[in-house]
């Protein structure tokens, strides 16, 4: 008999950027304007619209994005 299959497990990923005050921290300038990309499913998704982002923003050197584990925040027990 044939296994069912599982629904891919959740690894829920969120995107977002902003303007940084100086490039060699991350303080954002003004935290009434991030930008949220978006929370995806998984890292590859996450990565794509990131890499999406950060090219649309490539002349603003002040510009950055960053993608966040939040499943990690959700079960701190997950390892990598």
């Amino acid at each position: 008999m044939k296994k069912p299959k599982l629904p891919q497990e959740q690894l829920i990923h969120l995107v977002f950027g902003g303007e940084l005050s100086d490039v060699s921290g991350i303080t954002f300038k003004d935290l009434a304007r991030l930008d949220v990309v978006g929370f995806y499913p998984n890292y590859e998704a996450a990565h794509q619209a990131w890499l999406g982002k950060a090219r649309e923003t490539i002349d603003n050197a002040q510009m950055r994005y960053f993608i966040v584990h939040l499943h990690r925040f959700l079960d701190p027990a997950e390892e990598d």
